[in-house]
């Protein structure tokens, strides 16, 4: 068996990336039945005024009901890390289709910023990093003859 040459920078940038994302889409997704109508910021909860600053402002400037925007948001955030999760192992385990796999780490990259928190930008900006990585690595002339 050969040993295949592979983009370990890129693999490991957008690896963590990914983890990032999906860390920051489930922590938006958690403020949204935080801040939902029955949480326990919300004025439906018994807590008065102190629920309209945080549910009336984000989920119903958006037409979404209160709180629904940070669960909706979140799920992009966790399916746009998943998506860049699988396209950093399919990097790795198909190093000769890098080109493909380091756009969709990009593109799902740059997209999670709608769907994450603050981890999720920790994962946008490794991920472009890891993606632009992926999309520029050039194999060594002995993987290049192998093909």
């Amino acid at each position: 068996m050969t040993e295949v040459e592979r983009p370990t920078a890129a693999f490991v940038l957008s690896l963590i990336s990914g983890i990032f994302i999906v860390l920051g889409g489930g922590m938006r997704s958690m403020m949204g039945s935080f801040f939902g109508p029955y949480g326990m910021m919300n004025s439906y909860a018994g807590y008065g005024m102190m629920g309209y600053g945080y549910s009336g402002g984000y989920g119903d400037r958006y037409g979404l009901t209160n709180g629904l925007g940070f669960e909706l948001f979140g799920l992009l955030g966790l399916i746009f890390g998943v998506i860049v999760i699988v396209s950093a192992i399919m990097l790795n385990r198909r190093p000769q289709e890098h080109s493909t796999w380091g756009v969709l780490i990009v593109l799902f990259s740059v997209l999670s910023i709608f769907g994450g928190a603050m981890n999720g930008f920790a994962g946008l900006i490794l991920g472009l990093v890891g993606g632009v990585l992926a999309i520029t690595w050039k194999p060594t002339r002995s993987m290049a003859k192998a093909q």
